[in-house]
C-alpha cells in the first residue's frame, strides 16, 4: 500500500475523452481504464484531493497542430474531428475538478497545468490516461523534469498496443517515478 498526503498530491488524467476512448486499447480496454480512473478520482475527491482532467483539442482548421517533418505524420480528418471529440467521457468530470486543454502529447507545455498544481501546493502527481507511451509518458517526463514526484497507475493507463504500454511501464516509468495499481493507493 502506498500512502499519499492528500494535501500535496493530485490525480492527473490524460485524454480520457470521447474521441479517444472509443479506440481499441491494450492491455486494458477503454472501459476498464475509465472505470478505474473514475473510481480512483472519486476516492481522491472524497478525501479532499485535487483531480485534474486533461484533454487534447485543436482548432477546426488545424492551424495549431504541430507540423514538423516526421516519418509517420498523424492523419488529420478532413473537416475536423467530430463535435464531441474533446469532451471527457461521461461521468468523469465533476464540479471542482481542474480542467486543462493541451495541443500536443504532453500536458505541461503551453498550458497552465504547472501553475494550477503549484498554487495548490501539489508535490506528487498520480498519473493515468491514454496513451501510455504518448500523452501519459510525455506528461510524466515533463513532470519529472519540473521536480514533481510521480506515481503512474498502471491499470489506469493503456495504449494502442500492449507492447507500447509495457515498454513505458517497465523501462521508462520506474526510472522517473513509481508504478502501482489503483487498489494500492491510500490517502491520508
Amino acid at each position: 500500500m502506498l500512502d499519499l498526503d492528500i494535501k500535496t498530491s493530485a490525480v492527473v488524467l490524460i485524454d480520457l475523452q470521447k474521441g479517444i476512448m472509443g479506440r481499441d486499447l491494450s492491455p486494458h480496454t477503454g472501459e476498464r481504464v475509465v472505470k478505474n480512473a473514475k473510481d480512483m478520482a472519486e476516492r481522491f475527491r472524497r478525501a479532499g484531493g485535487t483531480v485534474v482532467l486533461v484533454n487534447v483539442r485543436w482548432s477546426d482548421d488545424f492551424k495549431d497542430v504541430l507540423r514538423q517533418p516526421v516519418d509517420q505524420p498523424f492523419p488529420l480528418p478532413k473537416g475536423g474531428f467530430p463535435p464531441h471529440f474533446s469532451e471527457w467521457v461521461d461521468g468523469l468530470e465533476m464540479p471542482g475538478d481542474v480542467l486543462v486543454t493541451k495541443r500536443q502529447w504532453g500536458a505541461f507545455y503551453g498550458t497552465d497545468l504547472d501553475l494550477q498544481l503549484r498554487r495548490r501546493g501539489i508535490q506528487t502527481i498520480v498519473l493515468g490516461g491514454v496513451a501510455t507511451n504518448m500523452g501519459v509518458e510525455s506528461t510524466a517526463r515533463q513532470a519529472w523534469e519540473l521536480g514533481y514526484a510521480l506515481i503512474i497507475v498502471e491499470d489506469v493507463t493503456s495504449s494502442v498496443s500492449g507492447e507500447m504500454h509495457e515498454f513505458s511501464i517497465r523501462h521508462i516509468f520506474p526510472r522517473i517515478g513509481r508504478v502501482v495499481q489503483s487498489a494500492d493507493l491510500s490517502f491520508t
